[in-house]
Formats: C-alpha cells, sequence, structure tokens
C-alpha cells in the first residue's frame, strides 16, 4: 500500500498541493482524476520522487520515502513500474532495447536473464516476437503496450500509469484498459492512473481521487462515483446533457 499524508507542495506562492491525504491499496486500480492544474500530476512526481515535498509523508508500505537516503529510495525505485504518457519510448532502441532499459538501470541481472524477462514481458501484453522492431514500426497501440511491457519488467510492486489512454482509438483504450486491470490483478500491485478518460475510471477504477484546486476534493469507489452528489465534481465527470443520460441510466442499473 502507498498513503500519503498532509503532503503540501509550493512553488512560489502558488500552494499545487494543499495538505492532502490518500491511500492506494494493492490489487486495486486507483484513479487520480481531476481537472488540468489540479495538482495531479505534481503530486505523482512528488510519490515517485521527481520532485521534494514540502511538508508531510509519502509512505511505500512502512517506509516513508522522502525521507530515505539515495540507497532507500533506489530500493522502492527497483519495485517501482512506470508507464509515461505517449508510452515514451526510445526512438533508436528496438522493443527489446526499451524493455531492458529499465533491467539494466536499476535490475541485477545477467544478459540471459533479461533476455528471458523482455520475452516474458512481451508474452503479457501479446506482443511476442516484436523484439527487433522500433517504434516508429509500431502502432499506437503497440507502442503503448510496449511501454507497458517495459513497465512490468521488474516485476513492479507499485505501478504508476500517466494517461495511458491518451491518443488511442475507443477500442485500443479498452484493451489497454483491460490490460492495466489484468497486471494489477496477477501481480496484487498498487496501480496507480491518472487519467482524463472517464469511460477508462468508471469502467476499471476500484478507488478513485478528485483533485480540485490542489485539494483532495472526493474520494470514492466508481459506484458511489455515479450517486454523488457534488456539483463540481459532477461537472468534470459528465460535463455534457449526453453523459448526464447515461450517468442516470447506470444509476438504474
Amino acid at each position: 500500500m502507498i498513503a500519503i499524508r498532509n503532503i503540501s507542495k509550493t512553488f512560489g506562492t502558488n500552494a499545487v498541493l494543499k495538505n492532502i491525504s490518500a491511500e492506494f491499496h494493492p490489487g486495486k486500480v486507483n484513479f487520480i482524476i481531476g481537472r488540468s492544474g489540479s495538482g495531479k500530476s505534481v503530486m505523482t512526481k512528488c510519490m515517485v520522487g521527481l520532485m521534494g515535498v514540502d511538508e508531510g509523508e509519502i509512505d511505500y508500505d512502512g517506509r516513508i520515502f522522502n525521507l530515505l537516503d539515495k540507497e532507500g529510495k533506489k530500493e522502492i525505485r527497483q519495485e517501482m513500474g512506470m508507464l509515461f504518457q505517449g508510452a515514451a519510448l526510445f526512438t533508436s532502441m528496438t522493443v527489446e532495447e526499451n524493455i531492458m532499459f529499465p533491467l539494466k538501470m536499476l535490475g541485477n541481472m545477467n544478459k540471459g536473464e533479461m533476455k528471458d524477462r523482455v520475452n516474458e514481458s512481451l508474452k503479457r501484453v501479446n506482443l511476442e516476437g516484436k523484439n527487433s522492431l522500433y517504434p516508429s514500426e509500431l502502432s499506437g497501440g503497440m507502442q503503448k503496450r510496449t511501454g507497458i511491457a517495459r513497465a512490468i519488467a521488474l516485476n513492479p510492486k507499485y505501478l504508476f500509469c500517466d494517461e495511458p489512454n491518451s491518443g488511442l482509438d475507443p477500442q485500443t483504450s479498452i484493451v489497454i484498459d483491460n490490460l492495466i486491470r489484468d497486471l494489477t490483478h496477477e501481480f496484487q500491485s498498487t496501480t496507480i492512473v491518472i487519467s482524463h478518460d472517464m469511460n477508462s475510471v468508471i469502467e476499471i477504477g476500484d478507488n478513485i481521487h478528485f483533485l480540485h484546486q490542489g485539494a483532495l476534493w472526493w474520494k470514492g469507489d466508481k459506484k458511489e462515483l455515479l450517486h454523488a452528489d457534488d456539483n463540481i465534481l459532477s461537472d468534470f465527470v459528465f460535463p455534457s446533457d449526453f453523459m448526464k443520460t447515461i450517468r442516470a441510466r447506470l444509476r438504474g442499473m
């Protein structure tokens, strides 16, 4: 489990995160949603150590990440997998080389073990035999699946996904959603997804955290989301009359 307690982050006079506390549970797909500028990305960057917090604690199963030394943080990072927005593959590297990258940086495997792990990761995302292809030779969905393969190469205990469906068509988005959900259950990882895709939130969101103006405004599960009587939350999740009609139908099911 990841727990954040009373974390705050300020840039100059701009309070981006305001005393936020939340828990993210293993074996669950935990969503962070909110409008652009609400603090989602900053909060995630603080959680993975790309930014420091001004106040508060970031707890990884009893280890206070933001208080650890370099070696202590490296140990936790070896337990993380990250899927970046747009897959963020190295264009000059093959699929295999992209997936090997975190194994070389953070793992302790020999070349044969790394090769086996690459093939195992590719099998899990249905990309067997694509080792020698370059990102330019892959479709958008295949690039995203390669990014997921790289993210799970270290068998992560904690999996972070930043806008995993960005730029994908609806059918491919469903494939990626199902893959994230299935891998979360397989690994029993603590999965955190930042997303603007409300279909994904409603389909696979186990726990949902809504940030508004730097504060944790609402949290709950997808059933509670459908029945929440909060205008700020509802206007974000169901912004159009069509979406409000869909919500009403889902409430009645």
